[in-house]
C-alpha cells in the first residue's frame, strides 16, 4: 500500500465529490488530484529526486493536505515541522534530516531569513500562504500553474513516507522514520477495530496537521472518502463555527482542546448535532472533562486512541461502547487489530495481570527507527518490541491502563505515586480547570507531590483546601503538598502538557519551596 493510493481510488470512483474545504475554497477530488500531480511536477522541476526531504512549516490548510500527498507523489519524503518550536529547534530538524525544500505560509515567513542562516542546507522556500509572495521565495500557485502534472511515483510499502520529529525530555528532537506501510497499517487497523471514523463524512482538522495524531486521522479520512475540512488552528469559537457551518461529522481533538471547547460560552447554545465521532488521545483526559464532553457533544461517539509517534501512532483503542462501562473510564482500551502489546519488567519478562510495568508494542506500524541515531533505535526496539517508556498494566480482559510515563512516576518516601491518579482527583475540584502533577525535590521525602493548576474563572484554592478534597479520593501519601497557580500550563504544539517545563524551575533551584 502507499499513501496516495486512496486518492487514485477516489478519482476513479467519485471524482466530482468535494475533497477539501478551507476558508472560502472548496475543491473536488478531480481538482485535488490535478493539483497534487502538478505540485509533484513542480517539486521535480526544482530538483527534488527520489528520497529527498521536503518540509512543511504551516498552519492547517488545503495546501497542507495537497503537500502531504504531492511529496510522496514526487517520490520524496515529508518532514512536517512543529509550528510551536523555536527557530533554532526548527532549523535543527531541517538540517538534521537534510531538508532542502520547505513550504512555508504567512505565519512563519517572517523567520525565513533566520531559518536559512541556521540551516544552510535549506536551498528553496515555497510560499504557500494567501498574501504576497515574499522576496526570495517561489509562489505555490504559480508553481502549479507553470508545472506539468507528473505520474505518481507510487512509493509505498517499506519506503520512507516521512521523518516526524518528536521532542525529548532532554537533548535534541529525534526524527522518527515512518514508512508508508507503518502509517497505513495504523490507519486501516484502527478502522477495522472500531467505528473511530464515519464513511463519507466531513472530517475537521483542528489539531495541528504536522502531528501524527492528526495525520493518522487524515489517513483514515482518505481511506473512508471523507471531506477534509481544515481550520488553521484550534480556537473554541472557530471550531464551533466550523461544525455549524459545514456540518462536521468527525474530528480528532486532544483533551485540552476538548476541555476548551466544552467550557466555551458558545458551546451551551451551539448546534453540534452533526457530530458523530470524536477521536481523542495524545495525552490523558480527566473523567470530569470526558463526562461533560459526552453531554455537550451529545450525538457523538467517543473513541480514545493510545500510542505515540513511533507507532504511527495507534497502539490501543477504547471504543465508543467501552465508554459506557464505568470500569473502563481510566483504560485506554485494548490493542488495535494491527497491534501486539505486552507489559514487561526491566528484563522484558511478561508481568501478571494488574502488575505495573513498561508497555511494549510490536507490529507493522512500528517505526523504522530514529533518523541517524542507531544506538537510540536499538535501545527503543530491543528484542523486536518498541519500548514505549509508558508504565501501565493489563487486566484480565486485555484492557490496557496507562498509569504514567515511567519518567513521570513520583517516588515519595519510598512509595510509587502515578501523577495521573492525583490529577484525576484534583480535576474533580470545581475550582480547577486544568492540572498537572509532578515530583519536586524534598529533603525529607526525596520527592514531594506538587500540583500546577489553572483555575476556573473567578475561583480560588489553596493547598490545604485541595488536600482535604483529595483525601476523600486518594491515599494520604498521594495528596499534593504544594500547589502553584498558573495562567496557563505549558503546552507542546500537539496540545500536550509539558511537565518538564513545570519541573525545571524546581529541579534547577532545589532549595526553593513552592507553597
Amino acid at each position: 500500500m502507499y499513501i496516495t493510493q486512496a486518492l487514485h481510488r477516489s478519482a476513479q470512483c467519485d471524482p466530482t465529490r468535494t475533497s477539501t474545504i478551507y476558508g472560502g475554497r472548496t475543491r473536488t477530488v478531480a481538482e485535488t488530484i490535478d493539483r497534487v500531480a502538478r505540485l509533484a511536477g513542480a517539486l521535480r522541476g526544482i530538483g527534488i529526486t527520489e528520497g529527498d526531504r521536503v518540509g512543511i512549516f504551516s498552519l492547517n490548510s488545503d495546501r497542507y493536505h495537497e503537500a502531504l500527498l504531492a511529496v510522496p507523489w514526487a517520490g520524496a519524503v515529508v518532514n512536517p515541522v512543529n509550528v510551536r518550536w523555536s527557530v533554532a529547534e526548527v532549523a535543527y530538524s531541517l538540517a538534521d534530516c537534510g531538508t532542502d525544500v520547505l513550504l512555508i505560509d504567512d505565519n512563519f515567513a517572517p523567520v525565513a531569513v533566520d531559518l536559512r542562516r541556521r540551516a544552510p542546507n535549506l536551498s528553496t522556500l515555497i510560499y504557500c500562504g494567501d498574501g504576497m509572495t515574499p522576496d526570495g521565495m517561489l509562489d505555490y500557485e504559480q508553481l502549479l500553474a507553470d508545472a506539468e502534472p507528473v505520474d505518481d511515483a507510487r512509493r509505498g510499502g517499506d519506503d520512507l513516507y516521512g521523518v516526524f520529529y518528536t521532542g525529548g525530555t532532554t537533548g535534541d528532537p529525534k526524527g522518527v522514520m515512518l514508512s508508508h506501510r507503518a502509517c497505513l497499517t495504523s490507519a486501516t487497523g484502527s478502522l477495522v477495530t472500531t467505528d473511530i471514523l464515519g464513511r463519507g463524512g466531513v472530517l475537521m482538522h483542528a489539531a495541528p496537521m504536522f502531528h501524527l495524531a492528526d495525520i493518522a486521522a487524515w489517513n483514515m479520512g482518505n481511506l473512508t472518502g471523507s471531506v477534509h475540512m481544515m481550520v488553521p488552528s484550534f480556537t473554541p469559537t472557530g471550531v464551533i463555527e466550523a461544525i455549524e457551518k459545514h456540518g462536521v461529522t468527525d474530528a480528532l481533538l486532544v483533551p485540552t482542546m476538548i476541555q476548551m471547547l466544552i467550557d466555551a460560552p458558545e458551546a451551551a447554545t451551539a448546534d453540534l448535532s452533526s457530530m458523530r465521532h470524536v477521536m481523542y488521545g495524545a495525552s490523558p483526559i480527566s473523567e470530569t472533562v470526558l463526562t461533560k464532553a459526552r453531554s455537550v457533544i451529545a450525538n457523538a461517539r467517543f473513541t480514545q486512541a493510545y500510542g505515540m509517534t513511533e507507532l504511527a501512532p495507534v497502539a490501543t483503542l477504547l471504543t465508543a461502547d467501552d465508554h459506557d462501562d464505568p470500569a473502563l473510564t481510566r483504560s485506554c482500551g485494548r490493542p488495535a487489530s494491527h497491534s501486539e502489546l505486552r507489559v514487561v519488567d526491566l528484563d522484558d519478562n511478561d508481568l501478571p495481570h494488574g502488575e505495573v510495568g513498561e508497555i511494549v508494542v510490536r507490529g507493522d506500524h512500528v517505526m523504522t527507527g530514529y533518523w541517524n541515531r542507531p544506538a537510540e533505535t536499538d535501545a527503543a526496539l530491543r528484542n523486536g518490541w518498541m519500548h514505549t517508556g509508558d508504565a501501565g498494566y493489563l487486566d484480565e480482559r486485555g484492557y490496557v491502563f496507562v498509569v504514567d510515563r515511567i519518567k513521570d512516576m513520583i517516588i515519595t518516601g519510598g512509595e510509587n505515586v502515578y501523577s495521573i491518579e492525583v490529577e484525576n482527583a484534583i480535576a474533580k475540584h470545581p475550582a480547577v480547570a486544568q492540572v498537572a502533577v509532578v515530583g519536586i525535590p524534598d529533603d525529607r521525602w526525596g520527592e514531594r507531590i506538587h500540583a500546577a493548576v489553572v483555575l476556573a474563572a473567578g475561583a480560588t484554592v489553596d493547598v490545604d483546601e485541595l488536600g482535604e478534597f483529595c483525601r476523600t479520593l486518594i491515599a494520604n501519601y498521594k495528596i499534593p503538598r504544594s500547589v502553584e497557580v498558573l495562567d496557563q500550563l505549558p503546552m507542546s504544539g500537539a496540545g500536550k502538557i509539558l511537565k518538564r517545563e513545570i519541573r525545571k524551575a524546581h529541579w534547577e533551584h532545589a532549595e526553593r519551596v513552592v507553597g
